[in-house]
C-alpha cells in the first residue's frame, strides 16, 4: 500500500472554520489584491469627507472628490455653475489637501449631468401639465382600467 495515507500520522494544525454568511463575504471583498479598489474607493470616501466642510456650504452638496490622480485632485460637480464655484474654492481646497498629508498643486474639475453625492439627490420638479395633455392621459389610464365599452364585435364591423 504504498502511497496510501497511514491512519498513524500526526494531524496537521487545525484549521480555521470559514465564517458564513454576509460577514464572510465582507471579509472576502478585503484580502488579497481584490479589496485594493474597495479599499481606495474608501479612502477617496473619507477624504472627501475631511475636504468637504472647507467648501462654501451651498457648493458642498454639488461637489465631489473623484480621485486623487498625482497632483491632482478631480471634483465631480453637477453643472457648470459649480464648476465655477469650484475653481473660485481652489486655492484653499488646495491648502487643506496639503493640510492632510497630500502633495497635490492643482484641482481638475469634471461637470456631469448626475447629482455627484447620491445622498442629495432630489428629484426634479415635476412640470405642470396642460389640460389637453391631462385629458389624453386619463383617457388612456380610463381605457386600461375598465372594461370594454358596452357592445360587441358585432358592431365594430
Amino acid at each position: 500500500m504504498s502511497g496510501s495515507h497511514s491512519s498513524n500520522a500526526p494531524p496537521g494544525p487545525p484549521r480555521p472554520k470559514a465564517p458564513a454568511g454576509p460577514r464572510a463575504a465582507l471579509e472576502a471583498l478585503f484580502t488579497g489584491t481584490a479589496a485594493d479598489p474597495i479599499r481606495r474607493a474608501l479612502w477617496l470616501d473619507a477624504l472627501d469627507q475631511r475636504l468637504r466642510p472647507h467648501l462654501p456650504p451651498s457648493l458642498a452638496a454639488h461637489a465631489r472628490l473623484a480621485n486623487v490622480n498625482g497632483v491632482q485632485l478631480v471634483y465631480l460637480v453637477d453643472s457648470p455653475v459649480w464648476s465655477a464655484r469650484l475653481r473660485l474654492a481652489t486655492p484653499e481646497l488646495l491648502d487643506v489637501a496639503r493640510s492632510v498629508g497630500l502633495d497635490v498643486t492643482q484641482v481638475v474639475i469634471r461637470t456631469t449631468m448626475r447629482s455627484p453625492d447620491p445622498g442629495t439627490a432630489s428629484p426634479r420638479a415635476a412640470l405642470p401639465m396642460s389640460a389637453a395633455a391631462r385629458e389624453a392621459l386619463d383617457a388612456a389610464l380610463s381605457s386600461l382600467r375598465g372594461p370594454v365599452p358596452t357592445g360587441s364585435e358585432d358592431d365594430a364591423s
